[in-house]
């Protein structure tokens, strides 16, 4: 009898189940991705079921996870259940561009959107009430969905609240058919909701955001027709951080901002007024005085704020930071001195062809305020962090 020691061969291949999908998640490189799943069909499962994020080159968003891109321009229903059937752990699915994809493209959601919390369906101008309604029934777990231009209706957008509750960040900015009703629905029924893009749908005044939810903290709401009441619904909810309703096309009745009731933008930390050329002092003075957290504000060619306006934001605007002045008509030099003298937390100010503004006085502030840079050019806003966060 021998007492050799007996030795047993061991492979890769042999690796349990556990250790393939660590070394899956740990490669970075995509075609690296692609061959594991090449080397036999374990593997192939192991790199299917690893799969989170599916995207394709038509689409227009930028997903932040990795994604598996694929390089068709034009998706079939048949495409869709495919590849759907293949990846069951999807969490998010990008089909923005695909703008002959039509509703019953969207059927293979029924079986496999369950796990589905990210869709997005941008330029998607065949998907209607119907896709909705599809995706209601198939993605439960939705938190969020964009729906650029696609043409939806308060119906479809009712039905996708009542079944998605969980809904955290939606875009319908240009559903031109959306009306308040849709916004009611959605805002009731949804009382997680964290962003709102609702730019370019002329339909909406904003009252069906009355009594929205505190956790609303991003509004994007820019070219709307906003009623007075409107806006004070938008703001309801009293969490709002970030506000844009620049642009703003002007309803018979006006803008109501100078009679909003400061309690509920005591969180507001950036506000977009770009092009709201009739906004005046008064709602300038309420809104310095009640947003004590404001870091930027917008007020690009808005031509009625007057010296008063820009005292009052010298003296109530301790926090500012950033602030956007450029083509103000009447902006003069003893409005910048204001500025000057008060914001004294301001990092930036962007100022270009105020023509009341004399040399001597732009010299004087550069020279007195050294620690705020003076920008030229026009730049948009910057959505403070703590609005994307889950």
């Amino acid at each position: 009898m021998t007492n050799d020691p007996i030795i047993l061969s061991t492979s890769v291949l042999q690796l349990p189940d556990d250790c393939l999908y660590f070394i899956f998640q740990n490669l970075d490189c995509c075609s690296d991705r692609e061959s594991f799943g090449l080397t036999c069909r374990r593997w192939l499962h192991i790199q299917n079921s690893s799969r989170r994020s599916l995207q394709f080159h038509c689409s227009l968003t930028c997903l932040r996870i990795v994604s598996h891109i694929l390089p068709s321009t034009k998706i079939l229903p048949f495409h869709l259940h495919q590849l759907l059937r293949r990846f069951q752990q999807l969490q998010s699915l990008s089909l923005s561009g695909c703008t002959e994809l039509p509703d019953l493209g969207l059927s293979a959601l029924l079986h496999y959107g369950s796990k589905l919390q990210s869709l997005h369906l941008d330029c998607c101008f065949d998907i209607t009430d119907h896709g909705l309604s599809i995706i209601a029934h198939g993605c439960p777990s939705l938190t969020t969905i964009s729906l650029y231009r696609c043409d939806i209706t308060d119906i479809g957008l009712e039905v996708l609240s009542k079944s998605c509750v969980a809904l955290k960040d939606v875009n319908i900015s240009y559903s031109v058919l959306v009306s308040d009703h849709g916004i009611r629905a959605l805002t009731q029924n949804c009382r997680h909701l964290r962003a709102i893009n609702i730019s370019h749908c002329r339909n909406i005044s904003g009252v069906g955001f009355q009594g929205c939810s505190n956790t609303l903290v991003y509004l994007e709401a820019n070219s709307c027709k906003l009623e007075p009441e409107g806006i004070q619904g938008m703001v309801s909810g009293g969490g709002l951080e970030y506000l844009n309703i620049s642009n703003l096309i002007w309803s018979i009745h006006g803008h109501g901002l100078a009679s909003m009731d400061s309690g509920y933008l005591s969180q507001l930390r950036v506000l977009n007024l770009r092009l709201c050329r009739t906004i005046g002092n008064e709602a300038i003075v309420a809104i310095s005085v009640g947003c004590p957290l404001l870091q930027e504000w917008n007020l690009a060619l808005c031509h009625e704020v007057r010296l008063a306006g820009w005292a009052s934001i010298g003296s109530n605007c301790g926090k500012l930071e950033r602030l956007h002045v450029n083509r103000c008509q009447n902006l003069c030099d003893q409005g910048l001195q204001s500025l000057r003298e008060g914001c004294k937390r301001m990092q930036h100010l962007y100022l270009s062809r105020c023509r009341r503004l004399s040399l001597t006085a732009i010299e004087m502030f550069k020279c007195l305020r050294s620690d705020v840079k003076i920008v030229d050019d026009e730049i948009m806003c910057i959505a403070p962090a703590s609005a994307f966060r889950s």
